[in-house]
């Protein structure tokens, strides 16, 4: 596995354990993604984490829309 894959793997599997911590589906994350002003479909979200690759700015306004303000980098 390339390091790029590893990296693509590490950052879609912190954003889903995000939301999985806060009980925040797809649905609700764009929900509340429209409330910052960003347009993202539950399908869209879907697919951008699963191949886990999205912009850093993709990732903030997730976090941002969640009220995560601390993410663990490790363990």
């Amino acid at each position: 596995m390339s390091v790029d894959q590893q990296c693509e793997n590490k950052v879609k599997g912190l954003l889903k354990a995000e939301l999985k911590r806060r009980n925040v589906s797809y649905q609700d994350l764009a929900n509340k993604l429209a409330a910052l002003g960003v347009s993202e479909t539950p399908e869209n979200i879907a697919n951008k984490i699963s191949r886990g690759k999205f912009t850093a700015v993709f990732l903030m306004q997730c976090l941002e829309a969640i009220d995560c303000h601390t993410l663990r980098l490790a363990e």
